[in-house]
């Protein structure tokens, strides 16, 4: 399963979190790290179940990858 980073936009509500992470877990996906310094979680989640998740107007879906500094 592809890994997805799931943030809350600026200005919703946090219970659209947990409905996120609600979603994840009733379509079959896992939760793998919380993240402490932002509201969001990273999650391995079906592929042909993102579209549940990018639906949310109140949550950014992005694909998990590495990032690199110049």
């Amino acid at each position: 399963m592809p890994s997805v980073n799931v943030t809350l936009k600026s200005g919703a509500n946090a219970s659209e979190l947990e409905n996120a992470k609600k979603t994840v877990t009733d379509k079959g996906g896992k939760i793998t790290n919380e993240f402490k310094l932002i509201k969001g979680f990273t999650a391995e989640f079906p592929a042909d179940s993102v579209s549940a998740l990018e639906s949310n107007d109140h949550i950014t879906v992005e694909a998990d990858s590495e990032v690199k500094t110049q």
